[in-house]
């Protein structure tokens, strides 16, 4: 009885560390789509709160939690004419965060879906997943 008790307990320790390890360590971009903003966290510290835009009338912007699925450096769309998404984090079948030269439309509804940040913000995202590990990366969309 005394070896359960001790078993269970190791358990117990061993479990509640590390996923409050795990929580303590993830990366989050949570996007905002009536705010139209980026907040970057690592370890419940803001690192970052950048404008994006999201998707404009007619298309959407889906809402939930990810995790990042693959990156690239720089990605052309296929379906909207070879049109280049520096810093590309998919994350939910075709959607992204990535870089754009469209900077005055910042802050506003503006994209076919995806989410859009300045180039130079991308880029510090894309290597901050890169660095932390996507595994340890959420990405948070809400209303």
């Amino acid at each position: 009885m005394k070896r359960i008790f001790f078993a269970v307990a190791i358990a117990g320790l061993i479990f509640s560390g590390g996923v409050a390890q795990s929580v303590a360590a993830s990366l989050v971009a949570k996007v905002s789509v009536s705010k139209q903003t980026m907040t970057v966290m690592h370890r419940g510290r803001v690192l970052h709160r950048w404008r994006v835009s999201t998707a404009r009338r007619g298309y959407v912007t889906p809402r939930g939690q990810w995790r990042p699925k693959r990156m690239h450096r720089m990605w052309h769309s296929r379906k909207y004419n070879m049109s280049p998404m520096p810093y590309s984090i998919f994350y939910y079948g075709g959607y992204a965060i990535h870089g754009t030269n469209a900077v005055s439309k910042l802050g506003r509804p503006a994209s076919h879906g995806c989410v859009r940040l300045h180039t130079s913000n991308a880029k510090r995202l894309y290597a901050l997943v890169k660095k932390i590990g996507p595994g340890n990366t959420r990405i948070v969309v809400t209303d």
